[in-house]
Formats: structure tokens, sequence, C-alpha cells
């Protein structure tokens, strides 16, 4: 059976710098930095005075693998019922940081209780969508690619880019391979790793690719798309070879970090965030970065495998801001977390909680009017022992394309959904 072009883009090559997963090079110094390709008129674009785009931010999407235990985040520690279903696991009124609303965060993110008391966090609760799934590769499928009742393949950061042009530059997932919602059914982003790109053998094989990246006359559709692939990559190498050229490193990037691998990839939060940072005050024009974080999966002895994980996500979010201070491209940036679905309100027999349903999404930055939105869902009126979702991911993700990005929200998500006023 003959196999479609959007298949092809982002079931290979096509996405692979579109994926830097799958071939890496050498960066090469002295080049000429290559420009961001003109990107096309955005079908949907929300037009401002001067005929441009009304928003100009930075998007950073960190996606937390394997189910944040969202009741152990943003604990309800004056609800009675909080830790009559976890009493070993839950934490006591005088151990967590209150926020406000019978609310606080779990005592490991005091740094994003600084952001919190800054008004520079929104925590937007009980999130989730209509007939949840308990599947970890389901659940994610249908938040990357935004579509609850289809087998969606393309990501709603994909579509945009379908929309918007296909400058491989302007969404970058740091890790080594490109996940679902980078990928459009035309157009895709780029995965980079935290380290150095490398090519065994040298600038004769880098020649070597370059030459088998220029299309041929004549070609099909398919290979002319292997070959932009491959132009694509070389394109993303150099321009970040350029403008990390005058961002070192923070020498203090892997402090504090555990080093927790999953099916985020195998990389620490920290010099994930502190890549993106670099890249941000070095005017790079990605407009989406994705980042991640597993080991959320906490079946069994949860109470100190999360602790940790909070320790590392509180210590690299921190940082990132941290780095970002006094930077004019670092204004622009907005950073949203969220996990493929919350925990069970009860803990199991192991000192865990199984697979849940709603939790809450966190959003970050100097743009973000801090606060609570949403209603918290009850302890009470359960769905079979899970929490009721009371705000639809997608009023999100709407917000964010059309107050952070500046496209209408429907051109990615399919229908309009009411926006969540965090911008």
């Amino acid at each position: 059976m003959p196999i479609t072009r959007r298949e092809f883009v982002l079931g290979g090559l096509g996405a692979g710098v579109a994926g830097a997963a799958g071939l890496v090079l050498a960066r090469q110094p002295g080049g000429k930095t290559p420009g961001a390709p003109a990107a096309a008129p955005g079908a949907g674009a929300i037009p401002s005075a001067g005929g441009g785009s009304t928003k100009d931010g930075i998007l950073v999407l960190l996606t937390l693998y394997g189910g944040n235990d969202g009741l152990n985040t943003l604990i309800p520690y004056e609800d009675g019922n909080y830790l009559g279903g976890r009493s070993a696991l839950g934490y006591q009124p005088n151990e967590v940081l209150p926020l406000g609303d019978g609310l606080a965060f779990h005592p490991n993110l005091k740094g994003m209780k600084g952001l919190w008391d800054a008004k520079q966090l929104a925590i937007v609760r009980g999130v989730g969508y209509p007939n949840p799934n308990r599947s970890h590769f389901r659940s994610m499928d249908i938040w990357q690619s935004a579509v609850p009742d289809d087998q969606e393949i393309t990501g709603w950061v994909g579509r945009w880019l379908d929309k918007t042009g296909d400058d491989p530059l302007r969404a970058l997932s740091i890790g080594g391979s490109l996940p679902r919602i980078f990928g459009g059914d035309s157009a895709a982003g780029a995965a980079i790793p935290v380290g150095e790109l490398t090519l065994p053998g040298g600038p004769t094989v880098h020649s070597a690719f370059a030459a088998a990246s220029e299309p041929s006359a004549g070609a099909s559709p398919l290979a002319a798309r292997v070959a932009q692939s491959g132009k694509d990559l070389l394109t993303v190498d150099d321009a970040i070879a350029h403008l990390l050229a005058g961002q070192p490193a923070n020498s203090d990037a892997t402090a504090g970090s555990t080093s927790l691998e999953g099916t985020g990839g195998a990389n620490s939060l920290t010099p994930q965030l502190d890549l993106v940072a670099r890249l941000v005050k070095a005017g790079s024009p990605t407009r989406v970065y994705g980042v991640s974080l597993g080991g959320f999966d906490t079946h069994a002895n949860e109470k100190a495998t999360h602790a940790g994980l909070m320790a590392d996500v509180d210590t690299a979010v921190t940082a990132f801001f941290k780095s970002l201070e006094g930077s004019p491209e670092g204004s622009r940036v907005v950073l949203v977390a969220y996990s493929e679905f919350g925990r069970r309100v009860a803990a199991n027999g192991s000192g865990g909680t199984d697979h849940g349903t709603a939790a809450p999404m966190f959003v970050a930055g100097p743009r973000v009017k801090g606060g609570f939105y949403g209603d918290e869902p009850s302890l009470t009126n359960l769905d079979n022992g899970d929490l009721k979702f009371t705000t639809d991911f997608r009023s999100v993700y709407a917000t964010l394309l059309e107050q952070l990005i500046g496209v209408e929200a429907k051109a990615s998500l399919g229908k309009p959904f009411v926006a969540v006023p965090f911008l």
C-alpha cells in the first residue's frame, strides 16, 4: 500500500528535524548564520493595526511524563477528605506552602511559591477532557494532538506550523526525538539534544550529507521531502551553533537535579531549560519550545519519589526564570506545565497512587496574570473514584494560541474554546 505524504512526514525523516534524532551533525564553526525563512502568511492570524500579529510571546511546554499526582502538588490541605484518602501519603497542614482558598503547594515547590507571590504564576484547576482515558500513551496522544475523540496523528503545535510556515526553527523540542505535539501535516518542528551534535566522520561526512540534501531536478514529492529534511537539519544545526556561540552554558545547570529518566527522555530538566534560556536570550526565532521530565508514574513508594520530582521541577523552573531576568526576550516567555493525567484520590496498597483523571496545569512568566483559574474539583463528588474535570485543556491551548502566539485557535483546535484569562 503506498505511503501518504502525511504518514511519511510524521513517521520518518520528514518529522526528523524535522528530527535531529536520526542524524546528528558536528557543528561547523565559522559559517554564515542562516536567516530564519520568512513565514507564510498565517491562516487565521490575528491582525494588528499595523497588519502583523498582535502577539509575540514565546511558549515553553513542560511535559511531565507518567501522570503527575496533582493532589500532592496542589494540595487541598484544609479538606478533611484529602488525608482521609491518603493518610500516609498526604501532607499535614504544617508541612505545606499555603496559597489561599484552602490550597497549598508541595513543600518542595518553594521557588514556584515565589512566582506565585510575585503574581507570575497561574494555576488552572481541574484540567481534563470528556470521557478520560487512563492509558499513558493514549491520554498523552490526546493532550498532544488536542483531539480526544479521534486518532489524530498531528499535534496542535504542528497544525499551527502547517498554517504559518515551515521554518524548522519555529518550534524546537529539546531531546532525542520529536513528540507528536510538534508534527503537522506538511511541516514539523525540530528535535535537538542538550549536548553537542556529532556525526562520526567529520567535515567529509558533513559535506556529503549537505550535498545529498539538495533536491534533485524532477524528484518525486517524497524524495524532495527527504532532501528537505536533511537541509532543515543543517539549517537548524548551523543556526543553533551561531546562536549559542555568545551564550555560554550555565555551569550550575545540573546542580540540584536528580537526573531522573522516564518517558520524557534521558535528560534532566535543568539542562534542558538552561538550553532554552540561552536560545531565548540569543534571539532565536523559535516561538514554541518543548522540554520534559519523566518518572511521574508513582504506583508505589510515591512520597519520596514525587518529592524528588517536585524538587527537580522547582529547581529547574526557578533557575530558568532567574536566568531570563533583565532580558527583553525573556519578558516574552510563558512556561506551561502539564501531564497526561492526575492520580486517583485514594492511595493504593503500595504506598502510591494509580492512574486518575483531572489535575492542575501551571502557567508561569512575567506576562501571566497570577492566581487561580477554574473550579477546584470535589473530593467527594467523584467519577468512579476519580476527580471530575472542570476545565477543558483545549481552553488553555486556545488562550495560548490567541493571546501569546497570535493566531486563531480554531485553525489548530478545530473549533473555538472559551479562553482562560491568565494572559
